[in-house]
């Protein structure tokens, strides 16, 4: 296999991916000379570091904690033309820059942000609301800029845009659209920033001189993660660090990158040293998740169709192109949390949402049994351990659920043992039906090759088997006043790894239909973790976690080599990845395969699960990600959603999304898959 590296797919501005930094730069006290130097140190490694987009502190030029310093005319004479050595020294470097500065207009002063690219002077924004409570005094020194709208101001004698109603876009990349709020503005009820995204920018800056107080990062925190979620944006912050005066107060230097309420990264705080907060923002992901969510689009018609109003300055962009990496944490299962205590929390919640539902309907239907057919694999385990705590909050014997091992043609020893020490640890009504007597009979009389003999090991061979075991449920469920519950998964149901009608695909109940596989295998484990069960269970669940994943419907071959679906399917741990970026985002399958590519191609980058094994940790190159990402792309979009159409009941369980027809998913069953599948060819280099 090649890669060329050189190739438009590595570049990630190709994919819509934003270079975005936060500042903390060397400053002293009213030193604008010394500042403008600081603010150039880190802006020349803002360039080395191929970053798109650098924002500086509140008053960065000046410093903040001035107070009445910040009326002397000296001061303020040195700060424009200050202004003007930025944007001379910022010819020839790539990123644009948000740059802190108290400039005057019209007999007033106003605290100011500056965005500067490529020796320009693109606007000036005003900051909206001045806080004048406990430690602050702004309404001392400054005007507020809330009705600042169409203006223009005069810096060093070149007239610029003025204004709260600017936005910033970059010709070349579409997608790289900024505004710019100041510290309090963010604290307000209504911030700037909401009207800046709905006019359009996808990121948001915000340059803060708020001080250090206890709790107060933790605030910063929720208020930007709150924003960048609510205003569907990126939400970039930098806090002023080391240098300004501690005559009162004390400063942190905290910044920070949101992206959707996600954090990607964020700065060490109470660093003497300058610092750079680099991450690349995801914008095809913010325009994305605003195009599927109709309330921003309904806010943004009630607002008075802010696009209309807000002016739009472009901005020519010199931006590195070609590889210049990934900075920005890309998770191999998006479905399962990377941090231990996320993982425990989502597992407790998936669980909780997977009984809650299957007990509400228990009680529903007024059924005495629950009827399960028990294979010793991951799926008919989980169901079968979420029925069990269903039993024990009703306070019912486990004795209600009936469960069934059903062996055919390719049941190996091992899952056949796993299955009946599974029950009878749950202490569950347990027995066997052995299918083969009936396979072979439906076998022959459809004159199917292998009844005569021959090892004919095809489709329709395995659909009789899966067949059978459906049939055999349903009937019991009718002998025992019961009903079904599902055991086929999410993952199952996205490539229509299932047989349809009388199969696996129907049940009364599908409990696993809102849950992926990788998250089913991190389920069980959690449950051991967490003594959910007693040790004899735990036991028999980590031999089960332990099993390769197989349907076990062809026998094992003279090598003793059992049947694999990820041999067929690909591994699940791509598809679930593939699964999440298709339905939760709408990514473009080009999209998808570069974000698997960094995820994958390094065992050794990145994080992994908690406690996940180190033998299980898998790298995969580009041509593998390709390969598996087009079958993925012909079985979700053209082969399998037929079966998906007439989905059972079951719960939602993850916030990637489900595929019930009644809820995150509709789609045609007739549809190809040709759209998709050209993208991916057009967009990949030479594998």
């Amino acid at each position: 296999m090649t890669e060329r590296s050189d190739h438009p797919f590595f570049d990630r501005q190709t994919h819509g991916f934003v270079r975005v930094a936060t500042a903390t730069p060397c400053v002293r006290t009213a030193d604008v000379t010394g500042n403008v130097e600081g603010i150039l140190a880190e802006w020349r490694k803002a360039h080395e570091a191929r970053v798109d987009l650098v924002l500086y502190p509140e008053l960065s030029l000046s410093c903040y904690a001035l107070d009445d310093l910040l009326l002397q005319s000296a001061l303020l004479d040195a700060v424009e033309r200050a202004v003007g050595e930025l944007v001379a020294a910022s010819a020839g470097l790539s990123p644009v820059a948000v740059v802190g500065a108290p400039l005057r207009r019209g007999g007033r002063v106003y605290n100011c942000a500056l965005a500067i690219a490529n020796g320009r002077l693109l606007g000036v924004v005003p900051k909206s609301y001045l806080p004048n409570y406990r430690e602050f005094y702004e309404k001392r020194w400054f005007a507020h800029g809330r009705n600042c709208i169409g203006l223009k101001i005069s810096v060093n004698g070149t007239e610029v845009p003025f204004g709260t109603d600017l936005l910033f876009a970059a010709e070349e990349l579409p997608g790289f659209v900024f505004g710019i709020e100041i510290c309090e503005d963010l604290w307000a009820p209504d911030p700037p920033s909401t009207l800046a995204a709905m006019a359009g920018a996808t990121i948001v800056c915000n340059l803060s001189a708020s001080n250090i107080t206890i709790g107060k990062s933790d605030e910063r925190h929720m208020l930007c993660r709150a924003q960048s979620s609510r205003a569907i944006c990126a939400y970039a912050y930098s806090a002023s660090g080391h240098g300004e005066s501690t005559t009162d107060l004390a400063w942190d230097g905290q910044g920070m990158i949101y992206e959707l309420g996600d954090l990607l990264v964020e700065s060490v705080r109470f660093d003497l040293a300058p610092e750079l907060c680099v991450a690349d923002v995801d914008t095809r992901r913010i325009l994305g998740d605003r195009m599927r969510m109709q309330t921003f689009n309904d806010a943004a018609e009630a607002a008075g169709r802010p696009e209309d109003a807000f002016r739009r300055v472009a901005f020519d962009h010199a931006a590195a192109r070609g590889d210049t990496g990934l900075v920005r944490a890309i998770r191999r299962f998006p479905f399962v949390p990377n941090r231990a205590h996320r993982l425990d929390e989502d597992c407790y919640e998936a669980f909780g949402i997977q009984v809650d539902a299957l007990l509400r309907r228990f009680r529903a239907t007024g059924a005495k049994h629950m009827i399960l057919g028990i294979s010793g694999g991951l799926d008919s385990t989980h169901a079968l351990l979420v029925a069990a705590k269903v039993c024990d909050r009703l306070d019912l014997p486990r004795a209600t659920i009936r469960g069934y091992t059903m062996p055919g043609f390719g049941t190996s020893e091992g899952t056949k043992a796993n299955a009946w020490k599974l029950m009878g640890a749950m202490g569950i009504s347990a027995e066997e039906i052995d299918i083969k007597p009936a396979a072979t009979r439906m076998l022959e009389d459809i004159g199917h090759a292998f009844a005569g003999g021959e090892p004919v090991y095809d489709t329709t061979f395995e659909n009789v088997q899966a067949g059978l075991r459906t049939d055999y449920l349903f009937r019991l469920a009718g002998q025992h006043s019961g009903f079904v519950i599902g055991t086929g998964d999410l993952s199952e149901l996205a490539l229509g790894w299932c047989t349809y009608g009388v199969g696996d695909q129907m049940s009364h109940y599908a409990v696993n239909a809102g849950v992926p596989k990788t998250l089913i295998q991190h389920l069980i484990r959690w449950t051991t973790r967490t003594d959910q069960f007693d040790r004899e269970t735990d036991a028999v669940l980590e031999a089960i976690l332990g099993t390769e994943i197989s349907p076990e419907l062809v026998p094992a071959g003279a090598d003793g080599a059992i049947q694999s679906t990820e041999s067929v399917i690909g591994p699940y741990e791509l598809n679930d990845f593939f699964l999440h970026h298709t339905i939760r985002w709408g990514h473009s399958p080009g999209h998808i395969a570069f974000l698997a590519w960094h995820a994958w191609k390094d065992a050794q980058a990145g994080m992994w699960p908690a406690e996940f094994p180190d033998a299980a940790k898998n790298e995969y190159d580009l041509a593998t990600i390709a390969k598996w990402l087009e079958n993925f792309l012909k079985r979700f979009f053209e082969f399998s959603q037929f079966k998906r159409s007439a989905l059972p009941n079951g719960p939602k369980v993850s916030a990637g999304g489900a595929l019930s027809p009644r809820g995150d998913w509709r789609a045609p069953s007739d549809a190809v898959a040709d759209v998709w599948i050209d993208e991916l060819r057009r967009t990949l280099p030479p594998l």
